[in-house]
């Protein structure tokens, strides 16, 4: 392994301005797509000429290949360098988006989506890149801002897809995808360098990586499609139980192989494990809250006497807070990080979800409401995720830097997947009596409460979690003969927790 040498003040300020305005581009590219399809899915499933049950796949596609894709790229950044993995990510993003723009076929359409999830090896890459190119004090503010911005992207995702369907049709949607890939991937040849850091000595693992691929494939799949097929069929209780055992085989190649693609010792460091416990149950609140609140401002207030009766851009513009509050909550972040440490952060990101979502459970009958606890959600998810990538980045060496953060990212997605599938169960059943004549199925309010409890609960489990990490301080604090380093930054100290 070779290390990178040490920055020279007079190009720190140079290094962080150049490098992490392409990589906070590059994460609002992927974040923006992946979300960008979710409330216009019915329209889609009309326009393509698909039932509802199958247009799902475009969802259920892209999170299986993020989840994929993200741990594998992590890791063959940590083996062969960071900027050739991120291009490459980067370039299924692009690919994608430009096969979406030139296909009206369904089928074309779910392998443009399974490309875009390529895009989900933006995040470890990114924080490997931040922990290597910038200066020490400026390293937790940068992961801050990279891990907040996929909240950022998700919300403003939404308020694009919007405005974009106002004035022309969905394949809009698929531009604006392919120019910021494009231009993601223009600002990143230009602006990050090569990289400082690889594993030499580390090789590849192709039974971890096609076991992994395996059990996550079965899990997703199981998640995404257990609403439409039932979850006590055959077909879905089949794929838990697939699920469950190549998950057990992977688990005993990854302890057995020399080289082997997840170091489960690393992976079973209470501040690695309890923080990607974290992560699942914030994705799970995350995209499971998004679906139910888009849902609710579209619900047609004179046939359920609840709802707003709002178009996609309305109810998109209702979610902009949650964007608004992730960008606040990215400084934020840092700040409480290098005074604190990641577990203030975590706790507070959990308690204001949970917070948010309870609000809603109990007053949901204005606008207004919403626009609040939306603000108040998109904080508490900004804070998170700028919490989880300090705890990992402290308990782990960097050359596995890439893979820990791809496995965290791969837990907030599989958590998004189970808390969309949960809450569409939720919602779906608990149903409205409608005229046969209303060719509608809505939920009844209960059912929205519930969600919306069933959302605060998750959160507030995730921001108990960190108490069950010890505590990792600053690297300021710790500085070698017992006296604090004055040129030490909040980057968190590797610890064994």
């Amino acid at each position: 392994m070779s290390e990178a040498p040490q920055p020279t003040i007079a190009a720190e300020k140079q290094s962080s301005a150049r490098v992490l305005p392409a990589l906070i581009l590059a994460m609002l590219s992927f974040s923006v797509v992946q979300t960008a399809v979710v409330p216009i899915l019915p329209s889609l499933a009309k326009e393509l000429n698909v039932s509802a049950s199958s247009i799902t796949w475009l969802m259920t596609a892209n999170l299986l290949s993020a989840a994929v894709l993200t741990p594998l790229l992590g890791r063959f950044g940590d083996l062969r360098g960071r900027k050739p993995m991120l291009l490459i990510s980067l370039a299924g993003l692009v690919a994608g988006s430009a096969l979406a723009v030139s296909t009206h076929s369904f089928t074309w359409l779910v392998v443009a989506r399974v490309l875009q999830g390529a895009g989900g090896g933006v995040l470890p890459l990114a924080i490997s890149i931040v922990r290597d190119e910038l200066p020490k004090q400026k390293v937790t503010g940068g992961v801050a801002a990279i891990s907040a911005s996929m909240g950022v992207g998700s919300g403003l995702g939404l308020v694009a897809t919007g405005l974009l369907l106002e004035h022309w049709s969905y394949k809009s949607i698929f531009w604006m995808g392919l120019a910021f890939g494009l231009l993601a991937v223009l600002l990143v040849a230009l602006r990050v360098p090569s990289d400082p850091v690889t594993d030499k000595d580390g090789g590849a693992d192709p039974l971890g990586a096609l076991t992994l691929a395996g059990w996550l494939s079965a899990l997703l799949v199981a998640v995404s499609q257990g609403n439409h097929w039932g979850w006590t069929s055959t077909k879905t209780l089949g794929l838990f139980a697939v699920a469950a055992v190549v998950a057990l085989i992977w688990g005993v190649i990854e302890t057995k192989v020399a080289h082997p693609l997840v170091d489960m010792r690393m992976m079973s460091r209470p501040a690695v494990a309890f923080t990607n416990l974290a992560g699942l149950l914030i994705g799970f609140g995350m995209y499971g809250s998004f679906m139910v609140i888009s849902n609710f401002a579209q619900t047609p207030e004179k046939l359920t006497h609840y709802g707003f009766t709002a178009t996609v851009l309305h109810a998109g513009v209702m979610l902009l807070p949650s964007a608004i509050g992730s960008m606040v909550a990215a400084p934020l972040g840092a700040m409480l990080i290098a005074r604190r440490g990641p577990r203030l952060p975590l706790v507070l990101g959990g308690v204001l979800g949970g917070v948010a979502m309870a609000y809603l459970a109990l007053r949901h009958s204005s606008e207004g409401d919403i626009y609040t606890a939306s603000a108040i959600f998109g904080l508490g998810i900004g804070l998170a995720f700028s919490a989880m990538p300090a705890y990992i980045n402290g308990a782990v060496p960097v050359e596995q830097s890439g893979i820990a953060n791809g496995m965290n990212a791969v837990l907030r997605t599989v958590g998004g997947a189970i808390g969309t599938a949960v809450m569409a169960a939720i919602l779906t059943g608990d149903t409205m009596k409608l005229p046969p004549q209303i060719p509608l199925t809505l939920p009844t309010l209960d059912a929205y409460k519930h969600a919306f409890w069933a959302a605060a609960v998750v959160c507030a489990v995730a921001g108990a979690v960190p108490f069950l990490i010890r505590t990792v301080k600053p690297a300021a604090t710790v500085a070698q003969g017992g006296a604090a380093d004055q040129n030490a930054g909040p980057e968190l100290v590797k610890t064994d927790a």
